[in-house]
């Protein structure tokens, strides 16, 4: 396979976040399939909530152009989406906005357009994410991310890992890494 390169990351920008501990596991998987991966904190870019007028008079910020660049060079994203309210976090959905903008010179959509995307989501409550999922999913088919259909919910995310950072339930452990592999290998099959 190629060398492929695939942006890890999740919706919480919370220090001991659930839903990065999980991107962790599915990047693990990645890495074992040969893909090189980088594993992001967005909120570590303390990114503006998107507005049109700020765009305008200030321009995007370097912020932006910095996590623009690492997505046109991947060839593959793993999301670990939190679930809040029945849908996908604020951060998650304000950095998609920002990385969309158009940038001269670019082509429409640059930094999604053929991507290839596996999701996961790790909750407190029973359903585990499921619901933030459906909206994330719609919003990344929309701008020409290939969401493969492989996805894991993990309930009771309290309980789910260990002192490592790995899944308790070695099932699930091996189902989050099946999605890194599979995003590796689809998008090295793409690329």
């Amino acid at each position: 396979m190629a060398q492929v390169k695939i942006l890890a990351f999740s919706g919480s920008g919370r220090k001991g976040s659930f839903n990065q501990k999980l991107v962790q596991v599915a990047a693990q998987g990645a890495r074992e399939s040969g893909a090189t991966v980088e594993v992001l904190n967005l909120g570590e870019y303390g990114l503006p909530i998107f507005d049109e007028d700020l765009e305008r008079d200030q321009g995007i910020p370097q912020a932006v152009h910095d996590l623009k660049k690492l997505f046109i060079e991947s060839h593959g994203l793993l999301i670990a989406s939190p679930e809040y309210n029945s849908s996908l976090t604020a951060l998650l959905k304000n950095t998609i906005d920002w990385i969309t903008r158009p940038v001269e010179g670019e082509t429409p959509l640059q930094a999604f357009d053929g991507k290839v995307a596996g999701l996961m989501a790790t909750s407190p409550g029973s359903l585990g994410g499921l619901r933030g999922l459906v909206h994330l999913r719609a919003i990344l088919q929309n701008i020409q991310v290939t969401v493969i259909p492989d996805q894991l919910m993990i309930p009771q995310a309290h309980e789910a890992f260990d002192e490592s950072g790995n899944l308790k339930d070695g099932t699930q452990q091996a189902a989050i890494k099946g999605i890194g592999a599979k995003v590796a290998s689809v998008a090295g099959k793409l690329n």
